[in-house]
């Protein structure tokens, strides 16, 4: 499942040649992440390492998988986030923990984006790998 969803990714971006048409395209996606409640946009949420303003949360569904919710205050970042959100969600916690996020590096992002904001990339998938630590343990224990 999380196979097929990083090959629409891929594909998406592998549809444009400059880093430019990319950047519109993260922007664009970014417009299209589902809202976030003002709510879950708390100290608590913040994703920690980010220069932007990043806020993350997550659900344990009935099936054992997680659901993520995300914002940004910055475009970009919020393109990156959907991605993020998209990759992961509907995934269970062992697959979220030992997924290995290589599609940034197939789709360029990794080389394309500033320091800071690399580093801000790698904070939201470390709390995404959080969440899912956190749910399997909350699981391993409610069996």
């Amino acid at each position: 499942m999380i196979e097929k969803k990083i090959e629409k990714i891929i594909n998406e971006f592998n549809q444009f040649e400059d880093w430019e048409d990319k950047y519109a395209h993260l922007i664009k996606r970014g417009k299209s992440l589902p809202e976030m409640q003002e709510a879950l946009k708390t100290e608590d949420n913040k994703v920690k390492g980010c220069q932007s303003q990043v806020w993350m949360s997550a659900i344990l569904n009935d099936d054992h998988t997680l659901s993520f919710v995300a914002d940004s205050d910055a475009m970009i970042v919020k393109g990156i986030v959907s991605m993020l959100v998209e990759v992961y969600s509907g995934e269970k916690p062992e697959v979220i923990i030992s997924h290995k996020p290589e599609f940034i590096k197939e789709i360029g992002l990794d080389e394309h984006l500033s320091p800071s904001r690399t580093n801000g990339l790698f904070s939201m998938i470390k709390q995404i790998k959080y969440y899912a630590t956190a749910y399997q343990a909350l699981l391993s224990k409610s069996f």
